[in-house]
C-alpha cells in the first residue's frame, strides 16, 4: 500500500474519538492564530516604517511572514476540513492544495535568499548597497514565485489531460496525492524535492563557512551574520521535513498502522506549524531595530486602550 492510500485508509479505519479531534484541532487553531497574530503584528511594524520598505533584508523578511501566514492559515482550514466536512470537491480542492504548495516550496528558496542577502553584507560590505537594492529583491521575490509556479502547475496540467472531467466534479478527502492522482507526479515531486533540498543546503553551507571565515578575523556583526545562518539552517532544516515526509508516512505506517493518525498530527505540527513559528523570533524578535520599532507599536496600542 502506498502512502497516498494509507492516508485516506486510516481515516476510515481508524477515525479518532470526538474528544481526540476536538483536542488536535483546537491545538492547531490556537496554534495558528497566535503565529497569525505575532506575523500580523510585524506585518504591521514594517508597512509603517519607511526604514523596513527600503531594506532589503527587511523587504525579504515580511515576504517570508506573509508566505508563512498564508501557508498556515491554508493547511489549517484543510485540517479542519479533513475532521468536518471530511470530502469536498476536487475543484475546490485543487486551489487549496496548489495555494498550499506554493506557500510551502516559497519557504525554502526565500530563506537561502536571506543568507546569501546576509553573505554579501558581511563579506562585500561596501557592494552590499549596489547589489542588494530594493528592485532586484523584489525581482527576487517574483523569480522564487515563478519557480514555485514552474515546480507545482504541471501537476495540474497533468491531472487535465489525464483525468476525465468527472474527476473535477467528484468529492475527495483533499490530499495532494487524491487531487493530483498520476504516478508520474508523485514521482516528479520526489524529483524536485531532492533538487531543491540539495541547492538550498549548498547555498545554506557556502553562506555559513564564508561568514565563518570572516567571523574569525572580523567584526561583532559578522559573528551575528554567523548565528542567523545557524538558525537559518535549522529552520530550512525544519522545512525539509516536508520534502522526507511521502517517506517519513510511509515508515509510520508500516510501523504503528494502529496509531496512524496520531503520527500524522506529530507531522503536521513538526513540519507544517513549528517552521513557521520562529521565523518571527529570528528577524521579528531577535532583530535589535525590528524589536524597538515592535516594541513602540505595541505599546502605542495599549496606551489607546
Amino acid at each position: 500500500m502506498n502512502v497516498s492510500t494509507a492516508n485516506v485508509t486510516v481515516v476510515i479505519e481508524y477515525r479518532d474519538s470526538f474528544a481526540k479531534a476536538v483536542t488536535k484541532n483546537v491545538i492547531v487553531v490556537v496554534l495558528s492564530i497566535s503565529i497569525n497574530y505575532i506575523n500580523a503584528g510585524l506585518i504591521q511594524t514594517f508597512c509603517k516604517h519607511q526604514i523596513f520598505n527600503m531594506n532589503p533584508r527587511y523587504i525579504l523578511f515580511i515576504h517570508l511572514v506573509v508566505n508563512d501566514m498564508i501557508q498556515v492559515t491554508l493547511t489549517v482550514m484543510l485540517f479542519i476540513i479533513s475532521y468536518t466536512i471530511y470530502k469536498i470537491n476536487v475543484s475546490v480542492c485543487c486551489v487549496f492544495i496548489l495555494l498550499a504548495l506554493f506557500t510551502t516550496e516559497n519557504t525554502p528558496l526565500n530563506l537561502a535568499c536571506m543568507a546569501v542577502e546576509c553573505y554579501i553584507a558581511i563579506c562585500f560590505p561596501l557592494r552590499h548597497v549596489q547589489i542588494c537594492t530594493v528592485k532586484r529583491t523584489l525581482m527576487l521575490i517574483g523569480l522564487i514565485w515563478v519557480t514555485s509556479l514552474l515546480s507545482v502547475l504541471p501537476d495540474l496540467f497533468i491531472t487535465l489531460a489525464m483525468q476525465p472531467l468527472d474527476f473535477f466534479h467528484s468529492r475527495v478527502f483533499c490530499l495532494r496525492e487524491t487531487t493530483f492522482p498520476n504516478p508520474h507526479i508523485l514521482k516528479k515531486r520526489d524529483i524536485t524535492y531532492i533538487v531543491y533540498l540539495v541547492i538550498v543546503w549548498m547555498v545554506i553551507f557556502y553562506t555559513y563557512f564564508r561568514i565563518l571565515f570572516t567571523a574569525q578575523t572580523a567584526s561583532k556583526d559578522a559573528k551575528k551574520a554567523r548565528n542567523t545562518i545557524i538558525l537559518h539552517g535549522f529552520q530550512v532544516l525544519l522545512c525539509m521535513a516536508i520534502y522526507v515526509e511521502p517517506l517519513l508516512k510511509q515508515a509510520l505506517y508500516e510501523w504503528f498502522p494502529k496509531n496512524y493518525s496520531d503520527s500524522l498530527f506529530a507531522c503536521y505540527i513538526i513540519a507544517q506549524m513549528l517552521p513557521r513559528s520562529i521565523s518571527s523570533i529570528i528577524y521579528g524578535i531577535r532583530d535589535k531595530t525590528f524589536r524597538r520599532y515592535l516594541k513602540r507599536n505595541l505599546f502605542c496600542k495599549v496606551s489607546r486602550q
